[in-house]
């Protein structure tokens, strides 16, 4: 038999987690963390029942339809979880089976008391244990609810009125990083010093860019109002863009030298393509800072702000804080994006469970050319940002530097639920090659 309950996925507390599963130990539970309607056949639970037990696994999920409107359906694909799935917006479904197993792992094991983080904790607790497997087929509907599009739904784990929930949602990875020795200890990172080496100037803002003909100008003049207490240059990495975009910067590379406009040899570079050839380019600066084409920095200090913190000593990266607005930079929720998440304690730790990190982000040359980027589109910096949380020191500043505009021509902006897909699997799979990296280093001899 089959018990079905409800235990929402975020909100259920440890103690109601606890007490939900004390009552059906030995059972196999079929939990709906959605908070919604879901229609299922008994053919479909034992579906989910079978593969637990083909795989031994703690907990089984799989893919499912979505209805929208009366007439209407569509396939809701999902991802398989990597030992690196540390998000706890992973997306299960609405639907997952806890096999007597599974419940065994969890309730065999004393973990803190948490009052939003307790289907979290437990999922954590099953994943250190057993297998928690996909099956990808369809096998239950729910009507769909949320229609915003993936460029309106990617910051809703950073929204200040989510704060509290995510403070428990980090203890709880953290605690789940201590238990596999995936855990760094406050002041693990180590500290560079930046004054070392020779460089053409202190500073370079790069900024990759393709077919941006309606922001670039703006981006590249934000850039070059910058007020900086020494020498600085704008590497513009051009992409080979189709459209006006390389006929602007020829021109203001003519009004102002301080603009390097590259156009790379090769046909292939992705962003992090992009961003290796201007950090490793002989007029790149002690400091390479980001900016991306369709967004600006706040301020003409923005890169003093940048550079400063570097100068308090130790760090091979700052990021900042940025503002969310529209093409008309007209203020959108969330509003600031500020990252308050981060502490020098634990951010290395916390780096693991969230998507990003915050912009602009900025690096000491020697190091990011070190490390260099993976010549991907999306998630380069990502990539780069928990490697060097792994080794070095990060300093962050939480005062708005950048303003993130976001329109219909961003890259993200309403992407397809498969690439929605893609872009969460591969983030994924660097968290797990972090977390193996950092895990691995502690048991070499």
């Amino acid at each position: 038999m089959i018990y079905t309950i409800d235990l929402p996925q975020y909100g259920s507390s440890t103690q109601f987690v606890r007490e939900t599963l004390s009552a059906c130990r030995d059972q196999y539970i079929l939990l709906n963390i959605s908070g919604r309607e879901v229609t299922i056949t008994d053919e479909a639970a034992e579906r989910l029942k079978e593969c637990a037990q083909t795989n031994g696994a703690g907990m089984v999920y799989s893919d499912y339809i979505k209805t929208i409107g009366a007439d209407s359906t569509v396939p809701a694909p999902l991802i398989d979880i990597q030992s690196g799935s540390l998000r706890d917006d992973f997306d299960f479904g609405a639907l997952v089976l806890l096999t007597p197993a599974g419940i065994d792992a969890y309730l065999d094991w004393t973990g803190a008391e948490f009052r939003t983080a307790g289907f979290y904790q437990l999922r954590l607790a099953i994943q250190r244990s057993l297998p928690i497997v996909r099956v990808p087929q369809p096998l239950y509907t729910i009507a769909e609810t949320d229609f915003r599009t993936s460029g309106q739904k990617q910051f809703d784990y950073v929204n200040p009125r989510n704060r509290d929930v995510q403070i428990e949602m980090e203890a709880a990875c953290t605690e789940h990083l201590k238990l596999i020795d995936g855990y760094l200890k406050p002041g693990a990172g180590s500290a560079v010093n930046t004054d070392e080496g020779s460089f053409p100037v202190l500073a370079s803002v790069i900024i990759p860019v393709r077919n941006r003909e309606r922001t670039i100008a703006d981006a590249v003049k934000s850039a070059l109002n910058q007020q900086l207490d020494g020498p600085y240059n704008v590497i513009v990495v051009d992409n080979h863009s189709t459209d006006g975009t390389t006929e602007i910067l020829d021109k203001l590379a003519i009004e102002d030298s301080r603009l390097i406009h590259i156009i790379p040899e090769s046909t292939d570079l992705g962003i992090g393509g992009c961003w290796n050839l201007a950090v490793n380019d002989s007029l790149c600066g002690r400091f390479a800072v980001q900016l991306d084409s369709d967004d600006l920095y706040s301020g003409p200090d923005t890169l003093q702000k940048v550079v400063d913190k570097f100068r308090e000593g130790g760090y091979s990266m700052v990021i900042g804080s940025y503002r969310m607005c529209n093409f008309n930079l007209e203020t959108l929720p969330p509003g600031i994006i500020d990252h308050k998440e981060w502490t020098d304690e634990n951010g290395p730790n916390n780096a693991l469970r969230i998507n990003g990190l915050g912009a602009p982000r900025a690096f000491y040359t020697p190091i990011v050319r070190k490390i260099g980027f993976p010549n991907v589109s999306y998630g380069e910096d990502y990539a780069v940002a928990i490697r060097i949380a792994g080794e070095y020191r990060i300093g962050r500043i939480f005062d708005k530097l950048y303003l993130c505009r976001r329109w219909e021509g961003n890259s993200d902006a309403a992407l397809s639920p498969e690439k929605v897909n893609a872009n969460n699997m591969y983030k994924d799979s660097l968290r797990t090659e972090e977390l193996n990296r950092r895990i691995h280093r502690k048991i070499e001899p």
